[in-house]
């Protein structure tokens, strides 16, 4: 059973894909667990909250200590059982040691096709702006392992889309976050259905 907790800042609609394909039954052995972000303030919260969900807002900026806002990160985690962590738009690197407790169990979206425009600052418009200017005919979404360093990790899924002559960074983004729809609850079915071996999950992570 895939026990997921997902992280977000913001409006959260990969977390609503991956949350309708879960309640319509195309990910069977899956639940959402708890959903986690670093804003008051992110869509994703409520959307946790309108479906019953525990919905935690946890700032680095509220603790004393990086160490505590780790280990308070930790226990929520534990809490739930987690088993794999889903990140849908967050935006903060996760520290070594979330990392290291729960490796090769935490993936990531990425709105374009890695290893190109990828790394620090290449997120959100400042992606589909960078992939504009290339003159790339084609670009994409990537679904990958997280690791220390961002948008580095092994690839799971791809998907592209072609670059049209005239396009703007919204033009991109809107039909790259149409593909980030298609491939990420995928991605977490071939998961949950034991179809990708690179991630491994046991049956309760993070609790040594």
């Amino acid at each position: 059973m895939l026990n997921i907790a997902v992280f977000g800042s913001g409006r959260g609609s990969n977390f609503q894909s991956i949350l309708t394909a879960i309640n319509e039954g195309t990910i069977p052995g899956a639940h959402v667990r708890c959903v986690i972000s670093n804003n008051s303030g992110a869509g994703i919260l409520e959307i946790a909250r309108t479906h019953g969900l525990p919905a935690y807002h946890l700032s680095w900026k509220g603790f004393p200590s990086e160490e505590e806002f780790v280990n308070r990160l930790l226990a929520v985690l534990r809490s739930h059982d987690t088993n794999l962590i889903v990140l849908a738009g967050y935006m903060k690197l996760l520290h070594p040691r979330i990392i290291g407790a729960y490796r090769n169990c935490i993936i990531n979206i990425h709105p374009a096709l890695l290893p190109r425009f990828g790394g620090k600052g290449m997120y959100g418009v400042h992606v589909h702006e960078a992939v504009i200017a290339s003159g790339t005919p084609v670009s994409g979404a990537t679904v990958h392992i997280v690791d220390e360093v961002y948008d580095r990790g092994a690839i799971l899924l791809q998907k592209t889309v072609t670059v049209f002559p005239g396009d703007t960074p919204a033009t991109l983004a809107a039909r790259v976050l149409d593909i980030e729809h298609e491939i990420y609850p995928e991605v977490i079915r071939r998961i949950a259905r034991g179809e990708i071996s690179a991630v491994n999950i046991p049956a309760q992570a993070a609790l040594s």
